[in-house]
């Protein structure tokens, strides 16, 4: 487990990634609907403006998945509120490329960039601002593609496969500062983000999740004390923690769920 309960949010400063619309907007509002100071961050600078004008909150337009604009980012967040509670590292996209072959580097970049480089400098950022409050909370957006195979769209499913690992690894690392660290997984959610396949979604009979069922596990997660969990989201159930199964142990001594030991991860395996 993490740090002490979170409890109420209220009075707490909270920074939400691609929280112009979607997934992050309904999260923010969430947080500012509980008396939470939020700052928007968005590449789109007249969505962030939009979102943050609703609740007097902050605008920041930046590219998340660029290490380079973390600084500023954690910057204007603590001039105008003076220190960072929560995080909400939602910025996401797909590539709509199925083919591996026509998966160009510039595709391929993207997705990374802000699907995972945006997660992973989000987190190095903010640890700092969080410990010197005294602890803190984040949730990543990840995705159902991120526990299982999703061949429509490789890329993704690479990347939140990477989210939800980097969660779990994160989770007793980030407990030692009193942070919690969990992932959401939802299946498809009806935002923006699918609105070229949404005539085709519908049509099938495909059940969309509400983007208020993500921003309620989101808000649970950030005012609650778990830590290093995947939590799946499916239309008409409960948020729930994936349980991963344990992979088989070694036959030749060792002991059942052991680890390598802590030095061998600076060790250079060639």
């Amino acid at each position: 487990m993490g740090g002490g309960t979170m409890g109420s949010l209220a009075g707490k400063v909270a920074i939400v990634t691609g929280g112009g619309s979607g997934i992050g907007l309904a999260t923010a509002t969430r947080l500012a609907e509980a008396g939470v100071s939020v700052a928007i961050v968005d590449r789109d600078g007249d969505s962030a403006a939009r979102a943050a004008g609703e609740f007097d909150g902050l605008a920041v337009q930046a590219d998340v998945g660029r290490s380079e604009e973390w600084p500023g980012i954690v910057d204007a967040v603590m001039s105008r509120f003076g220190g960072i509670d929560l995080a909400h590292l939602n910025a996401g996209v797909t590539t709509g490329e199925a083919d591996i072959t026509k998966v160009t580097d510039d595709i391929y970049r993207r997705a990374v960039g802000v699907n995972i480089d945006g997660v992973v400098f989000g987190i190095r950022a903010l640890v700092p601002a969080m410990s010197e409050r005294g602890g803190g909370a984040i949730v990543a957006t990840a995705s159902l593609a991120g526990l299982i195979g999703f061949s429509p769209d490789p890329i993704y499913c690479l990347t939140k496969h990477a989210v939800v690992g980097l969660v779990r690894s994160l989770g007793p690392q980030l407990a030692e500062h009193h942070i919690t660290i969990n992932a959401v997984c939802p299946s498809i959610v009806d935002t923006p983000l699918i609105d070229d396949m949404r005539e085709v979604l519908e049509g099938s009979g495909f059940p969309l999740i509400d983007v208020s069922a993500v921003s309620s596990a989101v808000f649970d997660r950030l005012s609650g004390e778990e830590t290093g969990e995947a939590m799946v989201i499916q239309a008409g159930r409960e948020a729930l923690p994936f349980r991963f199964a344990r992979p088989p142990g070694p036959r030749a001594g060792g002991t059942v769920g052991q680890m390598p030991p802590a030095e061998f991860a600076a060790h250079d395996q060639g």
